[in-house]
């Protein structure tokens, strides 16, 4: 039988519709809905996150006053022991 040119041409005229990648393969529509079901746990976690570095800023912040005030306590005590040494020194003279 021989090779008819016109009907390769008939063949061509149809225009391929594209694919999509999941009719392409179908665990790329698993893989997608999988995404989209993990996607609040993943916004949980960020969120959690976020919550744990404010806590610990805020922890910071709170040791560092906690320290200062430690220290200031600190030396208004040693002065109230030098001013008492002091008056005790002068009272014994």
């Amino acid at each position: 039988m021989p090779h008819d040119p016109h009907l390769d041409d008939a063949k061509d005229t149809r225009v391929p519709t594209p694919r999509t990648p999941a009719q392409e393969d179908p665990r790329h529509s698993q893989n997608r809905n999988r995404r989209m079901e993990l996607m609040p746990e993943a916004m949980a976690r960020s969120h959690m996150s976020e919550r744990l570095r404010q806590a610990e800023s805020q922890r910071l912040a709170t040791a560092l006053l906690l320290e200062r005030r430690s220290r200031r306590l600190q030396r208004r005590a040693a002065r109230a022991s030098h001013r008492a040494r002091r008056a005790l020194a002068r009272a014994v003279m």
